[in-house]
Protein backbone atom coordinates (compact mmCIF):
# COMPACT_ATOMS: atom_id res chain seq x y z
CA UNK A 1 0.00 0.00 0.00
CA UNK A 2 1.16 3.48 -1.17
CA UNK A 3 0.33 5.67 2.46
CA UNK A 4 0.56 8.85 0.26
CA UNK A 5 -2.66 7.37 -1.67
CA UNK A 6 -4.82 6.99 1.52
CA UNK A 7 -3.83 9.76 4.04
CA UNK A 8 -5.38 12.74 4.29
CA UNK A 9 -4.29 14.89 1.67
CA UNK A 10 -4.21 18.27 3.41
CA UNK A 11 -1.29 16.40 5.77
CA UNK A 12 0.92 15.88 3.09
CA UNK A 13 1.38 19.77 2.91
CA UNK A 14 2.13 19.98 6.86
CA UNK A 15 6.03 19.98 8.09
CA UNK A 16 7.64 18.92 11.39
CA UNK A 17 7.97 21.00 14.24
CA UNK A 18 11.66 21.52 15.47
CA UNK A 19 12.02 21.99 18.93
CA UNK A 20 15.15 23.21 21.67
CA UNK A 21 15.83 20.85 24.60
CA UNK A 22 18.34 17.93 22.54
CA UNK A 23 21.48 18.58 24.25
CA UNK A 24 20.74 15.34 26.43
CA UNK A 25 21.51 13.38 23.63
CA UNK A 26 24.70 14.53 23.83
CA UNK A 27 27.37 13.45 26.88
CA UNK A 28 28.90 16.81 28.53
CA UNK A 29 26.78 19.57 26.96
CA UNK A 30 24.86 22.23 29.06
CA UNK A 31 21.61 22.93 27.36
CA UNK A 32 20.73 26.53 27.12
CA UNK A 33 18.18 26.07 24.37
CA UNK A 34 15.54 24.86 26.53
CA UNK A 35 13.45 26.96 29.63
CA UNK A 36 13.43 24.90 32.71
CA UNK A 37 13.90 25.25 36.14
CA UNK A 38 17.45 25.69 36.22
CA UNK A 39 17.28 24.03 40.13
CA UNK A 40 16.19 20.67 38.82
CA UNK A 41 13.49 19.09 39.87
CA UNK A 42 12.79 18.90 43.37
CA UNK A 43 14.75 16.55 45.41
CA UNK A 44 11.53 14.59 46.87
CA UNK A 45 10.33 13.67 43.38
CA UNK A 46 11.36 10.48 43.56
CA UNK A 47 9.81 9.87 46.51
CA UNK A 48 6.42 11.58 45.62
CA UNK A 49 6.82 9.22 42.79
CA UNK A 50 7.39 5.88 44.83
CA UNK A 51 4.35 6.89 47.33
CA UNK A 52 2.08 7.31 44.10
CA UNK A 53 2.91 3.74 42.85
CA UNK A 54 1.02 1.83 45.02
CA UNK A 55 -2.33 3.53 42.61
CA UNK A 56 -0.93 2.02 39.73
CA UNK A 57 -3.06 -1.37 39.64
CA UNK A 58 -6.11 0.28 38.62
CA UNK A 59 -7.19 2.90 36.37
CA UNK A 60 -6.86 6.70 37.10
CA UNK A 61 -9.43 9.25 37.94
CA UNK A 62 -10.53 10.17 34.90
CA UNK A 63 -11.60 13.27 35.97
CA UNK A 64 -8.34 13.95 37.65
CA UNK A 65 -10.50 15.13 40.50
CA UNK A 66 -8.09 16.01 43.34
CA UNK A 67 -5.79 17.08 41.08
CA UNK A 68 -8.65 19.78 39.84
CA UNK A 69 -9.20 20.69 43.14
CA UNK A 70 -5.67 21.66 43.65
CA UNK A 71 -5.51 23.38 40.67
CA UNK A 72 -8.78 25.57 41.28
CA UNK A 73 -7.25 26.47 44.64
CA UNK A 74 -3.81 27.61 43.93
CA UNK A 75 -5.52 29.80 40.65
CA UNK A 76 -8.40 30.62 41.86
CA UNK A 77 -11.18 29.11 39.72
CA UNK A 78 -13.42 26.51 40.18
CA UNK A 79 -12.62 22.97 39.56
CA UNK A 80 -15.64 23.06 37.07
CA UNK A 81 -13.74 25.59 34.99
CA UNK A 82 -10.25 22.88 34.98
CA UNK A 83 -9.27 20.50 32.50
CA UNK A 84 -5.91 18.62 32.85
CA UNK A 85 -3.89 17.32 29.86
CA UNK A 86 -0.43 15.03 29.38
CA UNK A 87 1.61 18.18 29.23
CA UNK A 88 0.52 21.38 27.91
CA UNK A 89 0.75 20.06 24.22
CA UNK A 90 -2.39 17.85 24.89
CA UNK A 91 -4.24 21.02 25.32
CA UNK A 92 -2.51 22.61 22.31
CA UNK A 93 -4.25 19.36 20.66
CA UNK A 94 -7.28 19.60 22.28
CA UNK A 95 -8.30 23.18 21.48
CA UNK A 96 -8.28 23.06 17.54
CA UNK A 97 -9.46 19.68 17.90
CA UNK A 98 -12.36 21.08 19.91
CA UNK A 99 -13.59 24.37 17.64
CA UNK A 100 -11.19 24.95 14.05
CA UNK A 101 -12.36 22.57 11.58
CA UNK A 102 -11.95 23.02 7.73
CA UNK A 103 -12.58 26.89 6.90
CA UNK A 104 -11.93 28.40 10.08
CA UNK A 105 -9.00 30.50 10.65
CA UNK A 106 -7.17 31.23 13.59
CA UNK A 107 -4.10 34.14 14.06
CA UNK A 108 -0.77 33.02 15.61
CA UNK A 109 1.90 35.64 16.15
CA UNK A 110 5.52 34.68 14.40
CA UNK A 111 7.43 33.96 16.39
CA UNK A 112 5.85 32.11 18.52
CA UNK A 113 5.84 28.19 19.93
CA UNK A 114 5.25 26.24 17.05
CA UNK A 115 3.00 23.45 18.16
CA UNK A 116 -0.06 26.30 17.84
CA UNK A 117 -0.12 26.25 14.05
CA UNK A 118 0.99 23.10 13.76
CA UNK A 119 -1.84 21.39 15.80
CA UNK A 120 -4.45 24.01 13.83
CA UNK A 121 -3.38 22.40 10.80
CA UNK A 122 -3.74 19.02 11.70
CA UNK A 123 -7.02 19.67 12.87
CA UNK A 124 -7.90 21.14 9.01
CA UNK A 125 -7.75 24.53 9.81
CA UNK A 126 -5.79 27.66 8.35
CA UNK A 127 -3.40 29.68 10.08
CA UNK A 128 -2.92 33.82 9.47
CA UNK A 129 0.55 34.63 11.25
CA UNK A 130 0.84 38.10 12.20
CA UNK A 131 4.72 39.13 12.13
CA UNK A 132 6.00 40.83 15.53
CA UNK A 133 8.91 43.29 14.67
CA UNK A 134 11.99 44.21 16.09
CA UNK A 135 11.22 47.80 15.27
CA UNK A 136 8.22 47.74 17.85
CA UNK A 137 10.44 45.51 20.08
CA UNK A 138 8.73 41.94 19.25
CA UNK A 139 5.38 42.77 20.97
CA UNK A 140 1.95 42.30 19.99
CA UNK A 141 0.60 45.29 17.89
CA UNK A 142 -3.00 45.48 19.35
CA UNK A 143 -4.28 48.06 16.28
CA UNK A 144 -3.12 45.44 13.96
CA UNK A 145 -4.17 42.45 15.50
CA UNK A 146 -7.44 44.17 15.73
CA UNK A 147 -7.65 44.94 11.73
CA UNK A 148 -6.73 41.02 11.32
CA UNK A 149 -9.87 39.61 12.85
CA UNK A 150 -11.97 39.32 9.77
CA UNK A 151 -13.54 35.63 9.26
CA UNK A 152 -11.33 34.70 12.65
CA UNK A 153 -12.25 31.93 14.82
CA UNK A 154 -9.56 31.76 17.51
CA UNK A 155 -6.34 34.18 18.35
CA UNK A 156 -3.26 32.15 20.12
CA UNK A 157 -0.98 34.34 22.48
CA UNK A 158 2.05 33.07 24.50
CA UNK A 159 2.81 34.71 27.50
CA UNK A 160 5.90 35.24 28.01
CA UNK A 161 5.95 34.74 24.31
CA UNK A 162 8.62 31.38 23.69
CA UNK A 163 11.05 32.10 22.14
CA UNK A 164 11.14 36.08 22.05
CA UNK A 165 10.63 36.06 25.92
CA UNK A 166 8.33 39.23 25.69
CA UNK A 167 5.46 39.64 28.82
CA UNK A 168 2.38 41.34 27.64
CA UNK A 169 1.04 43.41 30.61
CA UNK A 170 -2.21 41.56 31.82
CA UNK A 171 -4.25 45.03 30.92
CA UNK A 172 -3.30 44.84 27.63
CA UNK A 173 -4.25 40.63 27.29
CA UNK A 174 -7.65 41.41 28.60
CA UNK A 175 -8.14 44.44 26.10
CA UNK A 176 -7.90 41.92 23.58
CA UNK A 177 -10.15 39.64 25.23
CA UNK A 178 -12.79 41.76 25.18
CA UNK A 179 -12.56 42.88 22.05
CA UNK A 180 -12.29 39.32 20.70
CA UNK A 181 -15.63 38.51 22.66
CA UNK A 182 -17.32 41.30 20.56
CA UNK A 183 -16.79 39.63 17.62
CA UNK A 184 -17.29 36.11 19.09
CA UNK A 185 -13.53 35.26 18.92
CA UNK A 186 -11.89 32.95 21.28
CA UNK A 187 -8.17 33.56 22.95
CA UNK A 188 -5.62 30.87 23.61
CA UNK A 189 -3.90 32.07 26.74
CA UNK A 190 -0.34 30.16 27.09
CA UNK A 191 1.25 30.93 30.63
CA UNK A 192 3.50 27.83 30.60
CA UNK A 193 6.46 29.59 30.90
CA UNK A 194 4.95 32.81 33.68
CA UNK A 195 5.30 31.36 36.79
CA UNK A 196 9.21 31.46 36.49
CA UNK A 197 8.97 35.53 36.31
CA UNK A 198 8.67 37.05 40.07
CA UNK A 199 5.60 38.94 38.91
CA UNK A 200 3.61 36.11 37.58
CA UNK A 201 0.62 37.01 39.82
CA UNK A 202 0.48 40.34 38.47
CA UNK A 203 0.53 39.29 35.20
CA UNK A 204 -1.51 35.93 34.89
CA UNK A 205 -5.06 36.36 33.54
CA UNK A 206 -5.91 32.28 35.07
CA UNK A 207 -8.24 33.84 37.25
CA UNK A 208 -10.29 35.70 34.53
CA UNK A 209 -11.87 32.91 33.17
CA UNK A 210 -14.59 33.49 35.72
CA UNK A 211 -15.37 37.27 33.70
CA UNK A 212 -14.74 35.78 29.90
CA UNK A 213 -16.37 32.81 28.47
CA UNK A 214 -14.26 33.08 25.47
CA UNK A 215 -10.73 33.02 27.10
CA UNK A 216 -8.98 29.48 27.88
CA UNK A 217 -5.77 30.08 29.70
CA UNK A 218 -3.21 27.22 30.15
CA UNK A 219 -0.22 25.97 32.36
CA UNK A 220 2.08 23.14 32.66
CA UNK A 221 4.47 22.11 35.48
CA UNK A 222 7.26 21.29 32.90
CA UNK A 223 9.34 24.27 32.63
CA UNK A 224 8.44 25.12 36.51
CA UNK A 225 9.69 21.81 37.85
CA UNK A 226 12.12 20.91 35.31
CA UNK A 227 9.83 17.72 34.58
CA UNK A 228 9.50 17.29 30.80
CA UNK A 229 9.81 13.71 30.96
CA UNK A 230 6.71 13.91 33.20
CA UNK A 231 3.75 14.80 31.56
CA UNK A 232 1.14 17.40 33.50
CA UNK A 233 -0.25 19.90 32.17
CA UNK A 234 -4.13 22.24 32.75
CA UNK A 235 -6.22 24.71 31.49
CA UNK A 236 -8.75 27.00 32.64
CA UNK A 237 -11.86 28.55 30.70
CA UNK A 238 -15.45 28.69 30.87
CA UNK A 239 -17.90 25.44 31.73
CA UNK A 240 -18.96 25.92 28.31
CA UNK A 241 -15.40 25.61 26.38
CA UNK A 242 -14.21 23.13 29.32
CA UNK A 243 -17.47 20.97 28.95
CA UNK A 244 -16.64 21.21 24.97
CA UNK A 245 -13.08 19.95 25.25
CA UNK A 246 -13.87 17.27 27.49
CA UNK A 247 -15.52 15.73 24.39
CA UNK A 248 -12.47 15.24 22.52
CA UNK A 249 -10.12 14.38 25.33
CA UNK A 250 -8.81 11.53 25.38
CA UNK A 251 -10.12 9.30 28.45
CA UNK A 252 -7.63 8.31 30.98
CA UNK A 253 -4.80 11.25 29.67
CA UNK A 254 -3.22 12.02 32.79
CA UNK A 255 -1.82 8.51 34.42
CA UNK A 256 -2.53 8.02 38.27
CA UNK A 257 1.40 8.40 38.77
CA UNK A 258 1.33 12.10 37.49
CA UNK A 259 -1.95 13.10 39.04
CA UNK A 260 -0.78 12.28 42.30
CA UNK A 261 2.79 13.93 41.43
CA UNK A 262 1.14 16.97 40.50
CA UNK A 263 -1.08 17.47 43.43
CA UNK A 264 1.99 16.78 45.38
CA UNK A 265 4.16 19.38 44.08
CA UNK A 266 1.39 22.61 43.77
CA UNK A 267 0.38 22.30 47.48
CA UNK A 268 3.73 21.85 49.16
CA UNK A 269 6.21 22.61 46.57
CA UNK A 270 5.83 25.56 44.93
CA UNK A 271 8.44 27.89 47.05
CA UNK A 272 10.68 25.84 45.20
CA UNK A 273 9.68 27.55 41.93
CA UNK A 274 9.70 30.86 43.55
CA UNK A 275 13.14 30.40 44.78
CA UNK A 276 14.38 29.55 40.81
CA UNK A 277 12.30 32.54 39.59
CA UNK A 278 13.85 35.45 42.25
CA UNK A 279 17.25 33.95 40.99
CA UNK A 280 16.90 33.84 37.40
CA UNK A 281 15.58 37.46 37.53
CA UNK A 282 18.46 38.60 39.38
CA UNK A 283 20.69 36.57 36.63
CA UNK A 284 19.25 37.72 33.86
CA UNK A 285 20.49 41.14 34.66
CA UNK A 286 23.75 40.54 35.22
CA UNK A 287 24.08 38.04 32.31
CA UNK A 288 22.84 40.49 30.21
CA UNK A 289 25.67 43.42 31.37
CA UNK A 290 28.17 40.90 31.24
CA UNK A 291 27.35 39.62 27.47
CA UNK A 292 27.57 43.31 26.37
CA UNK A 293 30.59 44.16 28.43
CA UNK A 294 32.20 41.26 26.38
CA UNK A 295 31.24 42.64 22.81
CA UNK A 296 28.02 39.94 22.72
CA UNK A 297 25.22 42.97 22.18
CA UNK A 298 21.99 41.54 23.72
CA UNK A 299 19.11 43.32 24.85
CA UNK A 300 17.55 42.79 28.55
CA UNK A 301 14.61 40.11 28.41
CA UNK A 302 11.05 40.36 30.11
CA UNK A 303 11.41 36.90 31.55
CA UNK A 304 14.35 34.04 32.22
CA UNK A 305 15.55 33.76 28.58
CA UNK A 306 16.81 36.02 25.53
CA UNK A 307 15.90 36.06 21.83
CA UNK A 308 18.50 38.33 20.13
CA UNK A 309 20.13 38.01 16.57
CA UNK A 310 24.32 37.80 16.10
CA UNK A 311 24.30 40.60 12.80
CA UNK A 312 26.33 42.72 15.20
CA UNK A 313 29.03 39.59 16.02
CA UNK A 314 29.14 39.11 12.31
CA UNK A 315 28.72 35.51 12.50
CA UNK A 316 25.94 33.08 10.96
CA UNK A 317 23.92 31.48 13.09
CA UNK A 318 25.37 27.65 12.45
CA UNK A 319 28.58 28.57 13.05
CA UNK A 320 27.95 30.38 16.47
CA UNK A 321 25.77 26.94 17.29
CA UNK A 322 28.61 24.65 16.30
CA UNK A 323 31.33 26.70 17.87
CA UNK A 324 29.33 26.78 20.70
CA UNK A 325 28.77 22.78 20.96
CA UNK A 326 32.96 22.83 21.00
CA UNK A 327 32.38 24.72 24.37
CA UNK A 328 29.87 22.31 25.50
CA UNK A 329 26.86 24.56 25.41
CA UNK A 330 23.70 24.04 23.10
CA UNK A 331 21.82 27.01 22.10
CA UNK A 332 18.81 27.50 20.32
CA UNK A 333 18.94 28.18 16.40
CA UNK A 334 15.93 30.50 15.98
CA UNK A 335 15.71 30.25 11.65
CA UNK A 336 12.74 27.44 12.34
CA UNK A 337 10.60 30.60 13.06
CA UNK A 338 10.98 31.94 9.64
CA UNK A 339 13.59 33.47 7.23
CA UNK A 340 13.16 36.69 8.89
CA UNK A 341 14.48 35.20 12.19
CA UNK A 342 17.19 33.17 10.80
CA UNK A 343 19.83 35.49 12.15
CA UNK A 344 18.48 35.08 15.74
CA UNK A 345 19.53 32.25 18.74
CA UNK A 346 17.71 31.85 22.15
CA UNK A 347 19.29 30.95 25.13
CA UNK A 348 17.91 30.05 28.90
CA UNK A 349 18.95 31.96 32.07
CA UNK A 350 20.48 29.47 34.47
CA UNK A 351 22.90 29.79 37.90
CA UNK A 352 25.64 31.55 38.67
CA UNK A 353 28.12 28.71 37.62
CA UNK A 354 27.37 27.71 34.64
CA UNK A 355 25.93 31.07 33.19
CA UNK A 356 29.56 31.86 33.96
CA UNK A 357 30.27 28.74 31.74
CA UNK A 358 28.21 30.36 29.10
CA UNK A 359 29.71 33.37 28.91
CA UNK A 360 33.10 32.16 29.35
CA UNK A 361 32.46 30.47 25.75
CA UNK A 362 30.85 33.20 24.53
CA UNK A 363 33.65 34.83 24.59
CA UNK A 364 35.99 32.63 23.36
CA UNK A 365 33.81 31.75 20.21
CA UNK A 366 33.38 35.92 19.03
CA UNK A 367 37.01 36.22 19.80
CA UNK A 368 38.07 33.46 17.99
CA UNK A 369 39.89 31.91 20.70
CA UNK A 370 40.66 27.97 19.95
Amino acid sequence: MNISDVIRKDLLRISDTVHGGQAWKLAGVEDFSHNLNPLGPPKCIPEIIQNAVSGVDHYPDDNSTELKGVLADHFNVRPENTIVGAGSSDLIRMFPNTFLGKGDKAIVMRPSFAEYAHQCRIAGSSVREMLLYESHDLRIDTDELLANLNDVKAVYICNPNNPTGRIEPKEKILDIVEQCADRNILVFLDETLLELVPSHRKVSCAAEVNRYDNLLVIGSLTKSFAIPGIRIGFGFASEGIINAMDKVRMTWNVGHIEQQVASSLIKDHMGHVTKAAEMMSSEAKQMHRELNDIGFKIGMTDSFFFFNSLNDIGMSVPEFKSKMLLEKIMIRDCGSFGSEFKSYVRFCVKDRERNEMFMEAVKKVINGVK
